[in-house]
């Protein structure tokens, strides 16, 4: 049995076996309407359960599809739903009664411990759909996306502006399998996780972090962003975003990218916070590439648990 719940748990080729899988699939698909199953229906017969203790638009769609292309169905359940979460059942009685009931379970939830403490006593395979720590499933399709834009992302730069949050940790993880430079641009307020910047570095990750926007995002082959305010963020956020003004990805942080640069954004923007409206919607823009490719991405990492 085989969980997805950090990049750095997979070794390098069981990634690179995932990225390319999604290619092939996508391209052996063509453009068949996206509630359409694909013709080789790997997991037919089997069920996904979806936990949601967090809201979703992306995630919950592109998992809802990726699961009925390969044949299977969905439940998904959301945090007022069921017991988990209230304290009136434990999460390794709640893991018991999952693991009868479907297939594989992809779990959507602030706290990171709670996916590490349902891997313990689940009998079926997680995935982890985002916490507060990582958002692995993200950052696969961003990497699909970026090879399908620029070739292979190995030697690439990558440049990451703003508050270092868990998309930016599960990037960094992946900058260590996937070898790629890593230039992440955030006040030292904001940094990204410490351990996983000590592990990155442990690793021979080519990663810098700094307070300059502008150095991260010099000659860089792609630009990349995301809300300052997390949905888990508690602290002064009018104090936050004005700390992080000066890292928003605009026309004059482009141009000191390269000329054929990208920029991606995971999704929801704050338009004219961490990104213009010029730049979202500018032909360097791959975010609904980006968006889309989730499904392809995520049909990957599912078959993967399940072989």
């Amino acid at each position: 049995m085989k969980n997805f719940i950090n990049i750095s748990d997979l070794s390098k080729n069981e990634l690179r076996s995932i990225i390319d899988n999604a290619k092939k699939r996508k391209s052996e698909r063509g453009k068949k309407p996206n509630s359409e199953p694909d013709l080789n229906q790997s997991i037919q017969g089997k069920t996904m359960i979806m936990f949601f203790a967090k809201p979703s638009t992306r995630t919950r769609i592109s998992f809802d599809l990726a699961v009925k292309q390969l044949g299977g169905s969905s439940i998904i359940l959301n945090q007022d739903e069921i017991h988990y979460g209230k304290g009136d059942e434990t999460i390794k009685d709640t893991a018991k009664v999952l693991s009868q009931y479907a297939d594989i379970l992809m779990i959507r939830t602030d706290s990171h411990k709670d996916i590490d403490e349902f891997k313990k006593h689940l009998e079926i395979p997680i995935i982890n759909g985002l916490t507060n720590l990582s958002h692995p499933c993200q950052i696969m399709a961003d990497i699909l996306t970026f090879e399908e834009s620029k070739g292979d992302i190995e030697g690439k730069t990558l440049a990451w502006l703003g508050d270092g949050n868990n998309v930016a940790n599960s990037l960094i993880e992946a900058a260590t399998k996937f070898k790629f430079e890593l230039n992440i641009a955030c006040p030292k307020k904001y940094q990204p996780n410490k351990k996983i910047i000590d592990a990155a570095k442990k690793n021979n990750c080519k990663l810098l972090i700094t307070e300059d926007p502008y150095k991260a995002a010099k000659d860089a082959d792609c630009i990349m962003t995301d809300k300052w305010i997390s949905m888990s963020d508690k602290g002064d956020k009018k104090k936050k975003k004005k700390i992080l003004q000066k890292y928003q990805v605009n026309k004059k942080i482009m141009k000191v990218a390269k000329s054929d640069a990208i920029f991606m954004h995971c999704l929801p923007a704050s338009r004219e916070e961490e990104v213009t409206s010029e730049i979202m919607d500018g032909k360097k823009s791959v975010v609904w590439l980006q968006a889309f490719n989730r499904i392809h991405a995520q049909k990957s990492i599912i078959e993967w648990c399940m072989k």
